[in-house]
This record gives C-alpha cells, sequence and structure tokens, in this order.
C-alpha cells in the first residue's frame, strides 16, 4: 500500500510538472520573477505538499511560526533548515511569506521541465567544483535577492542526513549573514521518519518543524562561531521534536515528567516538614 501512495504522488507531481514549468519558462519574457513564483511555482509545489498529505499520509506540525518576519517586513533572512528527505524542499517554499531564493547545485537545472523552470526563478545554482567562484556567486547574488525581497534558502548540511544524525554544518550561509547583515533562522524538520532518505515509500505519520528565533551575527563574529550558535540550536531542538531518533542518553528532559518528579519532591519535602512539626509538638507535651 505504501508503494502505492508513493507511486500515485510522484505520479501526478511528474503529469502536473509540466504545464507550470512551460507556464513559467514561456512568461519569463513578461512576467516578473515574483509573480511567477505566487501564481505558478508556489501553487504547484503548495500542491506538491498536499498530495503528499493526502495520498501519501504524511501530516505535518509547525511550531514557532509566529517568530518569523511579517510578510511586509524585508528585513534579509536566511533559512537554514535541517535536510533529511526531499519534503522540507516543498514545503518551506509553499509557506513562507516571501518568495525564497534557494543554493542548490547546478546539476538540478538539469532535470526535465523542474530545471529548466527552476532556471527562471531567479534563485542560486553553484557549481560545487568551483568552490570560490561558488562563494563570490552566493554573496552577489544572495544580496541582491535579499534586497529584493526574497529569503535566501541554504540547507547548511550541504545534502540530506540520516535520521538521528548529525551532518556537517558548513559556514557558507553564517559567512552570508556577516556579509550582508542578515539574519539566520535555525529550523529543525524531522522528515525522515516519513521520507526516509534514498528512500522511494513514505510511511504515513507526522513530520514536525520547528522553527528558531532569528540569529543576528554580532560585531566580530566568526563565521564558524555563527554557525555553531545555528547547529546547536537544531540539533537540540531536532532530540525534542523527534526523541525516538536518538538514544535515551541524548534525549531532552521531559517538561512533563520533570514538573511530575518537582511535585513529588515538593510533597516529600512538605511531608517530611509534617512530621518533624508533629515529632516536635509531641515533645512538648
Amino acid at each position: 500500500m505504501g508503494i502505492l501512495r508513493s507511486l500515485l504522488v510522484f505520479l501526478w507531481m511528474a503529469v502536473t510538472v509540466i504545464p507550470f514549468a512551460l507556464a513559467i519558462i514561456l512568461t519569463a519574457p513578461f512576467v516578473g520573477p515574483d509573480a511567477r513564483w505566487w501564481y505558478l511555482a508556489r501553487p504547484w509545489l503548495s500542491g506538491a505538499v498536499e498530495a503528499v498529505r493526502l495520498v501519501g499520509g504524511i501530516q505535518y506540525s509547525v511550531e514557532g511560526e509566529q517568530g518569523l518576519p511579517a510578510a511586509e517586513d524585508n528585513q534579509r533572512i536566511i533559512l537554514c533548515p535541517k535536510h533529511q528527505s526531499t519534503w522540507e524542499t516543498f514545503f518551506f517554499a509553499s509557506r513562507m511569506p516571501h518568495p525564497l531564493a534557494y543554493v542548490f547545485k547546478r546539476e538540478l537545472l538539469y532535470i526535465p521541465f523542474f530545471g529548466w523552470a527552476m532556471a527562471c526563478l531567479n534563485m542560486i545554482h553553484i557549481d560545487r567544483s568551483a568552490r570560490g567562484d561558488a562563494w563570490s556567486k552566493v554573496a552577489s547574488m544572495g544580496e541582491m535577492l535579499m534586497d529584493r525581497g526574497k529569503w535566501v534558502i541554504m540547507f547548511p548540511e550541504g545534502t540530506r542526513s540520516e535520521r538521528g544524525a548529525k551532518g556537517v554544518y558548513k559556514t557558507g550561509a553564517a559567512r552570508l549573514a556577516i556579509a550582508t547583515g542578515a539574519s539566520i533562522v535555525p529550523i529543525a524538520v524531522a522528515s525522515a521518519r516519513c521520507w526516509p532518505r534514498k528512500s522511494f515509500t513514505f510511511l504515513p505519520g507526522t513530520v514536525a518543524v520547528s522553527f528558531g528565533p532569528p540569529i543576528a551575527p554580532s560585531p566580530g563574529e566568526s563565521a564558524a562561531d555563527l554557525m555553531d550558535k545555528v547547529s546547536d540550536w537544531i540539533e537540540e531542538e531536532m532530540r525534542r521534536i523527534d526523541p525516538d531518533a536518538y538514544p535515551e542518553s541524548e534525549r531532552p528532559p521531559d517538561p512533563l515528567e520533570q514538573e511530575a518528579a518537582l511535585g513529588a519532591a515538593l510533597e516529600e519535602q512538605a511531608a517530611a516538614a509534617r512530621a518533624a512539626q508533629g515529632g516536635l509538638h509531641d515533645d512538648n507535651a
């Protein structure tokens, strides 16, 4: 049943991406990139998330979204999500209040229709074999696109990680934040439990998404130190939203269990105080 669900979703994507991609490509000379984002790209991406939800059985829950800047707020923002599956690449584009500029490897441009459409949406595609040129492109285009109202989105681990694993956090997003004065929004995403890395089959369940508070670079702060703040928040939050993926010793304390333990300790102290007071009365008698 899971394979059939997955086949239906991917079939829907393969069929519907063609007309939407053609519309994006053919309207490029006449329609601005933001209009193509809102009226063509975003509806298809939202449809993909809904297809995964309704047919694939993958629901989602979101926390912390109220901490994001409002739609009318044009401050520079870089989104840094945990990357475990393809799901989040569709989800954020379908939900954020600003158009997104993804930083991605240029090989994706060669995917028929999908990649061709991406090339028309003012995103940042890089050649990972030429690191110096890649960074220069990210820095120049990132600043320009953020000033046009886009939010840049970079997956700091670079590739999808296994559930419960921590990838190598690269400093590109932190370097861009320091160079442009942008704030980084760390995001924990537990999607691998429903769409595992390198898996074709969906596992019905709920993807937990948690947005952290924007982190602005401090004066004189290094890119490594800034990225440490981002990765520490993400990895700690991952243990909270997906505790089963981690050894029990690495899980954060359960708030309800902590509250119960505190209540029990206070009750023991109160009982001991009552007993001591009762003994004092007996001695006085």
